[in-house]
């Protein structure tokens, strides 16, 4: 089993940017799609990036494209999201997730592994 644990969060200003880190432990990141998810207090866990096991292909929810970036580093076991220009309804705890699938899912329900959060706050 992977164990996954983000950093980066924290507050900033609208159109201000982060880089969220997900480092991956037990078995290397390479054999898992990884996607980063987040979560808004009231409403549902929704997908915001994924990436493939390569980092060839990626994916982003409509609401980031143009804002966020999704990359990996497979030598480091490390998933990143780079986000800028952010808004204040980015405000979420962002859960970064791992998939033994080998296609990039956008349900949190096709990941089996996640970190515990990291609360990223933008304010107005």
């Amino acid at each position: 089993q992977v164990q996954l644990a983000e950093s980066g969060g924290g507050l900033v200003q609208a159109g201000g940017s982060l880089r969220l880190s997900c480092a991956a432990s037990g078995r290397t990141s390479s054999n898992y799609v990884m996607a980063w998810f987040r979560q808004a207090p009231g409403k549902e866990r929704e997908i915001v990036a994924g990436i493939n096991r390569s980092g060839g292909t990626t994916y982003y929810a409509d609401s980031v494209k143009g804002r966020f970036t999704i990359s990996r580093d497979n030598a480091k076991n490390t998933v990143y999201l780079q986000m800028n220009r952010l808004k204040p309804d980015d405000t979420a705890v962002y859960y970064c997730a791992g998939s033994t699938t080998l296609w990039i899912g956008t349900m949190s329900a096709q990941y089996g592994f996640w970190g515990q959060g990291t609360q990223v706050t933008v304010s107005s």
